[in-house]
């Protein structure tokens, strides 16, 4: 089960330049820790592979911002946006050797695979241009997460917790007292 799952569906990244990442965060308002050492200011740390690059002061804006690049393909599908509120850091991992999981982007409670996703994945192309897996993760239909970036989002299990989930944030309940088992 669980071996033949990871085996089938994991990838291991294969590192990526840390540059592009670093150039995107000084244009987008990383303050070096030099100018912020007596600030008063809340800010969160940002580290870029483990080292402490500087602070910044909307860091979920910021983290928004990369998410939204990534599934863009305009920075590496493979970097990892970690954010942890609690100690105040965001930490980006760019390197080798973490294993990645696909998992389906979800966007205002809507899934972004379509039907037209999965034709062009069946007939190989989509108006004459190669359609493969690629082509889900840099169009934003599929993300690759490592362990830590995972354990800051919110994953739903099935395409009906999706449906309740989109129920109960329009007002309708969705509370359940029974379920069957699954063996």
């Amino acid at each position: 089960g669980l071996v033949k799952n990871l085996a089938l569906m994991a990838c291991i990244s294969v590192g990526s330049y840390s540059a592009p990442v670093i150039e995107f965060l000084e244009e987008w308002g990383l303050e070096s820790l030099e100018e912020n050492a007596h600030s008063q200011t809340p800010c969160t740390k940002v580290f870029v592979n483990g080292v402490w690059m500087g602070v910044h002061r909307d860091p979920a804006n910021l983290v928004k911002t990369i998410k939204k690049l990534r599934r863009k393909d305009d920075i590496s599908p493979e970097v990892s946006v970690v954010r942890d509120i609690r100690e105040k850091e965001l930490r980006l991992y760019t390197d080798a050797g973490r294993v990645c999981r696909p998992l389906f982007i979800v966007e205002n409670q809507q899934l972004a695979l379509q039907k037209k996703h999965i034709k062009w994945l069946i007939d190989g192309s989509n108006e004459g241009q190669e359609y493969k897996w690629e082509q889900l993760v840099k169009g934003g239909v599929i993300e690759l997460l490592d362990a830590e970036e995972e354990e800051t989002v919110m994953i739903a299990m099935t395409p009906e917790d999706l449906e309740n989930s989109r129920l109960q944030q329009s007002g309708i309940d969705t509370s359940v007292n029974d379920g069957e088992f699954d063996p």
